[in-house]
């Protein structure tokens, strides 16, 4: 579609009460037999169909989601991007979801809006100051663009910041990656939806997925609230709802869901140019273009499928906001949502296939399941198509654990909460 179309567009549509505007994907009946069934219609979902379609040449796809596009974690995260990670399998994984990240509006013919504002990491011990150069140089060496600034050089980027003497954490620098950002989450769901459906793709929604067709100890298709449906192979990429299907499917899987809380105050002028990290606290923070702060924290501190919020981590994260920031207490909370964490003991992600013939695994995102969307799809589709992990997913396999083999980033952030 040209600029010019969709100027016009915009305007004929406006001009006439915003009335007679086609789909932008499809709404089919499912058939009764896919090649390949995708449970799941969030961002992963709908980028390993994209990329099934567009590089495998594989048409006859559905991606079944139990409500609307964009329902579950898609919609639920503070749409932060970035490739900081140190393990040599999370690293390079991460640096070509980034490459995917700056090209997919072209790509998907759809604005993303990617910001690639800078991913500020800011430093509040001498301790973490160690880790961060150190964590800066293995980024380098993996090819990450980034950089270490002092106190003062912090303070130029990031004015805002406490610096004064009474600070509650004193700041001794950061790390800047200066290529991270964000992106708009809704329009990265809505793009890979229109642009998979274009290429052939079935989005079912209202489709819960509620057990699974058998042959032998073969999964042949899926049971659904819309009637069997009979897939060569079927791929979960299904987020915090992980563990209730592959249990469905007779199959162990070491991980525990966790509900993680964020937040989005009202609007206010310009002034966080970053998103920001305050070693502190594992808290995270960045202004979005209706001018609200998005920001989060720690998860719960319970396994939960829940959504709803919890007291004492909105209390937490409120305190760790007006630390980092102390003008931020006079503002108002506008609202709050939670999203739900699969999180694995090394806190590192599977994709593989499982030991259930015809069953294959996108799951155990921890904090990492947005940023990682695009090499996510790419990498599990290529899986599906050849039934071989593509290189820079071979390391994110089920038995890893067996083997002692961890891809340990836990040490980052993700697993404090068990402190």
């Amino acid at each position: 579609m040209s600029q010019t179309y969709s100027v016009w567009s915009l305007l004929k549509h406006a001009m006439g009460g915003h009335k007679g505007w086609e789909r932008a994907w499809r709404d089919p009946e499912p058939k009764k037999h896919y090649d390949v069934i995708i449970v799941g219609g969030g961002g992963h979902g709908l980028a390993t169909a994209y990329y099934l379609a567009k590089n495998h040449g594989i048409k006859n796809i559905a991606v079944l989601e139990k409500g609307y596009i964009g329902q579950g974690n898609a919609g639920r995260n503070t749409t932060i991007v970035r490739s900081n990670y140190m393990m040599p399998e999370n690293a390079p994984f991460y640096e070509r979801s980034m490459d995917l990240w700056r090209e997919m509006s072209h790509e998907l013919n759809y604005n993303v809006m990617f910001s690639p504002r800078g991913y500020l990491y800011v430093v509040c011990s001498p301790a973490t100051m160690d880790a961060q150069v150190r964590r800066a140089n293995t980024m380098r060496l993996h090819g990450v663009e980034c950089e270490v600034l002092s106190r003062e050089q912090t303070r130029r980027v990031a004015p805002y910041l406490d610096y004064t003497d009474e600070a509650r954490f004193p700041i001794f620098g950061a790390m800047l990656q200066n290529g991270a950002g964000t992106a708009r989450h809704d329009a990265v769901v809505w793009g890979y939806a229109r642009a998979a459906d274009q290429l052939g793709v079935d989005i079912i929604q209202n489709c819960e997925v509620q057990d699974y067709l058998w042959s032998g100890d073969r999964i042949v298709g899926v049971k659904t609230s819309r009637g069997d449906i009979g897939a060569g192979k079927v791929g979960l990429a299904v987020a915090g709802s992980t563990t209730l299907l592959t249990q469905k499917a007779h199959l162990q899987v070491p991980i525990e869901t966790y509900m993680l809380q964020a937040y989005v105050t009202e609007a206010i002028k310009p002034v966080v140019n970053h998103v920001v990290v305050w070693s502190a606290a594992y808290f995270y923070v960045s202004q979005s273009d209706k001018g609200g702060l998005v920001y989060g924290g720690h998860l719960d501190k319970y396994s939960s499928w829940a959504q709803r919020g919890n007291l004492s981590n909105v209390v937490e994260v409120q305190q760790d906001l007006a630390s980092a920031i102390p003008f931020t207490s006079r503002l108002r909370l506008l609202r709050h949502w939670g999203g739900l964490n699969d999180m694995t003991p090394d806190s590192s992600p599977f994709i593989c296939k499982t030991s259930v013939p015809g069953l294959y695994l996108n799951a155990g995102w921890c904090y990492g399941g947005f940023k990682a969307t695009p090499a996510s799809g790419l990498t599990f589709a290529h899986l599906l198509a050849n039934d071989q992990d593509h290189p820079l997913a071979a390391g994110f396999s089920l038995d890893r654990f067996a083997q002692g083999r961890y891809i340990d980033e836990a040490g980052y952030g993700p697993y404090y909460h068990l402190q």
